[in-house]
């Protein structure tokens, strides 16, 4: 395998590097590829499509809460080629580093005043559907390209116990037009169990949403309660279907993978499954049949 081969390999673990976890992937991948300075310049563009696609959240200096990192936030490149991202909430801009994920040099940033009464009403009522769903998360509502009447609401949760082996990301990502009546938006679940064995679940879920015309005619504090409200119930529905698919999964799917018989040629009885010593039930196993 060649150097760029070499390359190509570490960015394809890179961009499919588990949730909080992109560190660890790219210290494994250092063994591919010997020389730190051919590695960073290689890999450099996959880092930034990965802050980018998974919102990476930040601290700003200056600010007292985190910022998300994504293609929303972007702002035209400087001179120098370094990448600018704004905080609307703080109505600050800043440099962001993808491979220290440190932010710097952040400075004022002037918003649309034309958009920023809905925005700003948007993103308090997207606080406070953060607060009531997720144990702890990042949200920020984005004009689009200064376009007026168009938003982009997004949301990133994230939970890494690597203690008890998993990690998951939550990302919600609405494109808010109000000159459409309309709500087009996904969700993306990442989900990361690695206690012997790796198993990663990824699942999108797309939403659309037609507003009725009593809510962009509203204010905009009331406008932005409804478009919650309205994503809320369609958050909730497909957490629903999450939770159903995994006890289908646990009551149906794993167990066709199973052999029909283990080891000791009797059924397991799945109902009590949790009360089983596996490890010693495995031992006398094996050593009832070690003459076999």
């Amino acid at each position: 395998m060649n150097e760029t081969e070499r390359i190509q390999a570490a960015c394809s673990f890179l961009l499919q590097s588990p949730p909080g976890e992109i560190n660890d992937v790219l210290n494994d991948v250092r063994n591919i590829i010997s020389d730190d300075d051919t590695l960073h310049a290689g890999v450099l563009p996959a880092l930034k499509e990965y802050n980018l696609t998974q919102f990476m959240t930040v601290d700003v200096p200056g600010t007292e809460h985190q910022s998300i990192v994504s293609e929303a936030a972007r702002l035209e490149a400087t001179e120098d080629g370094k990448e600018r991202f704004v905080d609307p909430r703080s109505k600050t801009s800043f440099l962001f580093d993808h491979l220290t994920l440190e932010a710097t040099a952040s400075q004022p940033f002037e918003v649309d005043a034309d958009c920023e009464p809905f925005r700003a009403a948007l993103e308090k009522a997207t606080i406070s559907y953060l607060t009531a769903h997720f144990h702890d998360g990042v949200s920020f509502v984005f004009t689009k390209n200064g376009t007026a009447n168009q938003f982009i609401m997004q949301i990133v949760a994230n939970k890494y116990n690597p203690s008890n082996y998993w990690s998951g990301r939550w990302r919600s990502e609405y494109h808010i037009d109000l000159n459409e009546n309309t709500v087009q938006g996904k969700v993306l679940v990442n989900v990361h169990y690695y206690e012997q064995g790796n198993v990663q679940l990824s699942a999108t879920h797309d939403v659309s949403i037609t507003l009725p015309a009593a809510v962009v005619t509203a204010t905009p504090s009331a406008a932005a309660a409804k478009i919650l409200a309205q994503i809320g119930n369609e958050e909730g529905r497909y957490e629903t279907s999450l939770n159903d698919t995994y006890t289908e999964m646990g009551e149906k799917t794993f167990k066709s993978l199973r052999r029909a018989l283990p080891l000791t040629r009797q059924k397991l009885d799945w109902d009590r499954v949790m009360g089983y010593k596996l490890g010693a039930e495995l031992s006398s196993s094996k050593n009832m049949f070690g003459s076999l």
